[in-house]
């Protein structure tokens, strides 16, 4: 799809299978934040549904986001299918391009190693700190970063253009979600501040399309997939919206776009 200057696309499958198959333009960057598979540590608490895992039990509007795939591997299993996708994001991503994945602290030392078996030049690791509003514990450090980690496709030559990113984040997640893992948008335009401007961004595991969001927001060409049925949908319907200068609740309300038929800002 097409809305303004800014291309969009949303595939709906497996994503290892479609990235396999994919023969389209090379991207220039992979921002992406796939099912951690960390949540529980018994096999039976892996297999649960994933808003039993992720969302307490008195969050009433948690409870009614949509559960996503792909959470119920052990951690050898899950290093092993994230080194095979890892893989083919890695093929068709031009030379010198981007990997920006999510990750917790449970699952960061198997990530680190599939960013590398998978080919990818790993650079460093940059926290995401979510405030002091999350996951307290009694007795030990709250829970409240998780952690992206950095990679480039083999070399990857600054210029004088270029930004110094900050070594951490700061944002709260976000209240509203339309997913139970979802990321901010403003933190993923901050990630996208080193991306070829006006380039092109992939997700593998899209949920519900901030990350495409972020990268429409920032002036740039986004694919993604999403095995979810519903999901997909919720993306298409965001980046719709984004396309076309709204907010997912304006486009709700029926609210007319920002852009004219040039695709300029008037």
């Amino acid at each position: 799809m097409e809305g303004g200057a800014v291309t969009w696309e949303v595939h709906q499958g497996d994503s290892l299978r479609w990235l396999t198959e994919y023969r389209g333009p090379a991207f220039d960057a992979v921002v992406t934040d796939p099912p951690y598979s960390s949540g529980g540590m018994m096999r039976g608490d892996r297999s649960m549904a994933t808003r039993s895992k992720y969302v307490n039990s008195d969050s009433a509007s948690g409870q009614l986001l949509p559960d996503f795939a792909g959470d119920s591997r052990d951690q050898r299993s899950w290093t092993l299918w994230s080194t095979l996708w890892l893989a083919e994001a890695l093929r068709v991503t031009r030379p010198g391009g981007i990997l920006w994945v999510f990750i917790d602290w449970r699952q960061l030392p198997a990530m680190c190693d599939a960013v590398q078996a998978g080919g990818w030049l790993w650079r460093g690791i940059v926290p995401w700190n979510k405030t002091e509003a999350a996951r307290p514990q009694k007795g030990r450090p709250r829970a409240q970063c998780e952690y992206c980690v950095f990679a480039t496709n083999g070399p990857h030559a600054a210029s004088a253009d270029d930004v110094c990113l900050p070594g951490f984040f700061e944002y709260s997640t976000p209240r509203d979600r339309m997913h139970i893992t979802e990321k901010p948008v403003a933190l993923i335009q901050d990630l996208l501040r080193i991306v070829t401007p006006g380039g092109r961004v992939l997700d593998p595991f899209l949920g519900s399309g901030s990350h495409g969001e972020a990268a429409v927001l920032t002036g740039r060409d986004f694919v993604g997939c999403e095995v979810v049925p519903e999901l997909a949908t919720m993306a298409s319907a965001r980046l719709e919206a984004a396309a076309n200068g709204l907010s997912m609740a304006d486009a709700n309300a029926g609210q007319i776009g920002m852009f004219n038929e040039e695709g300029v800002t008037p």
